[in-house]
């Protein structure tokens, strides 16, 4: 019987010929990563060892990695302390995977996994971070676990009494229009099948949109497929994916498991659900106040103020997402109403957008630029709202109360809907700002006309 991405991955990784959906396995792990929490996967660690007489170890020290990128920098001394007393544990178990607070080689987990060439087509990879799912875009299994879990994956290298989840396959045909972007697929699925609907399952992506589309846009898919519930989402190696391990990572030698080629399901392989569309018939798409799975297309709630706008995060603070907010914002100015804060995914990623002139036209469009981080999404740090506040951002999350107040409203949008509504004030689409901006030009055009007559 055919397998899937997934079940030839875990049966790659349990030295197993095939396993099918529902075998209980304990895998063997390429990667295990944690960002600040890692304190508190240390408590679980040494609690293992813990009346054992032995010397709390970890199985690899070179295949675990740890990022700062939640509260940075520590925002309060009980922050300052944990990220102190992880770092002393790196340094006694010899962990080199390590980012911290720095403008060279710093930023968000998932971004810094990806472009650091941490992440390889058929790993399985582990995080104490439910966005973990973003590693599928590189063709691993990636998925998050909690604390407890962790610190049994440091001490034996294996995940513990993992089901193997069934999978969807999602086939996307057609070709995005203009100002239609990977966020605004990933919003329309999630609307479509829900919250829940892929609970504990795998959302598998193919089609000629996806093969066409860029490491970053298959980011942003499975950076939010855990919105509807999966367990992650993955696509299946190709050229781009090749392109991006060794031009943007910088990978010399690229593993590939499957010698008949790219490493990807089999042809037979059994599906839970298939589900097809079009992007040729997608608009850009909203979530609205409070669950992901609360999308509108935006024509729908166009025209709804805001106060704060926020460009980054794991899932839309890439170049390509820094770029078309800057070709949108360039010349002109953010609304005098909105507070726009943009933070880059990684340092990587800022000094490129300051290198191609990106930083430059945000600031003097009147936005912030933020050290990269996850503090505003989940509202722990740096941007949190007010009561009443509505903001609009790009990043993967709205529940009540995410940004830091309960009494705010956020909603989620693409880059290119976010910097449009920057300039208006308003929640508008980069289609009909252009439209009216082409229509004052004109008009100014025809007064300086009969002004020089």
């Amino acid at each position: 019987m055919g397998m899937t991405m997934v079940e030839k991955i875990l049966a790659k990784a349990t030295e197993q010929s095939s396993v099918k959906a529902g075998d209980l396995l304990e895998p063997a792990v390429d990667l295990a990563m944690s960002h600040d929490n890692a304190a508190l996967v240390i408590n679980q660690f040494l609690e293992i060892f813990r009346g054992t007489g032995l010397k709390p170890g970890v199985w690899d020290p070179s295949r675990i990695a740890i990022i700062f990128d939640h509260r940075v920098p520590a925002e309060s001394s009980k922050t300052a302390i944990n990220q102190k007393r992880v770092r002393n544990f790196i340094a006694e178990q010899g962990i080199t995977k390590f980012h911290d607070i720095r403008g060279d080689e710093g930023g968000i987990c998932h971004q810094i996994l990806a472009e650091n060439g941490y992440v390889h087509p058929g790993c399985l990879i582990v995080g104490t971070d439910s966005h973990t799912t973003s590693h599928g875009a590189l063709g691993a299994f990636s998925f998050g676990i909690g604390a407890t879990e962790m610190a049994s994956v440091w001490a034996l290298g294996k995940v513990l009494n993992i089901e193997v989840p069934g999978t969807i396959k999602v086939v996307v045909n057609g070709a995005f229009r203009k100002w239609v972007s990977p966020k605004d697929l990933i919003l329309y699925l999630i609307g479509k099948i829900s919250a829940e609907g892929a609970n504990f399952k795998v959302i598998e992506f193919h089609g000629p949109a996806i093969r066409k589309m860029s490491t970053s846009g298959r980011l942003v898919l499975c950076n939010m497929s855990v919105e509807a519930g999966a367990t992650s989402g993955i696509v299946p190696p190709d050229i781009e994916t090749i392109r991006y391990l060794r031009e943007e990572a910088g990978l010399k030698e690229i593993i590939l498991t499957d010698q008949t080629g790219f490493f990807g399901p089999d042809a037979d392989a059994i599906y839970d659900k298939v589900i097809e569309v079009d992007a040729s018939m997608l608009e850009p798409m909203i979530a609205c106040p409070h669950t992901v799975d609360n999308v509108k297309p935006l024509h729908e709630v166009e025209g709804k103020k805001v106060d704060q706008i926020v460009i980054g995060s794991c899932t839309n603070g890439r170049l390509d997402d820094l770029a078309i907010a800057a070709e949108i914002l360039k010349g002109e100015k953010i609304a005098r109403s909105v507070r726009m804060l943009i933070f880059p995914a990684s340092a990587r990623i800022y000094r490129q957008a300051l290198e191609k002139g990106y930083i430059a036209d945000f600031l003097k469009s009147g936005a912030v630029i933020m050290n990269s981080g996850c503090g505003p999404c989940l509202g722990v740090h740096q941007g949190a709202l007010a009561d009443g506040d509505v903001a609009l951002a790009t990043t993967n999350r709205n529940f009540k109360g995410r940004m830091g107040n309960s009494d705010a409203e956020v909603y989620l949008c693409s880059p290119a809907v976010a910097a449009a509504s920057a300039i208006t004030g308003v929640i508008t689409s980069p289609e009909t700002l252009f439209i009216a901006v082409s229509k004052n030009k004109k008009i100014s055009r025809n007064r300086r006309s009969q002004a020089e007559l």
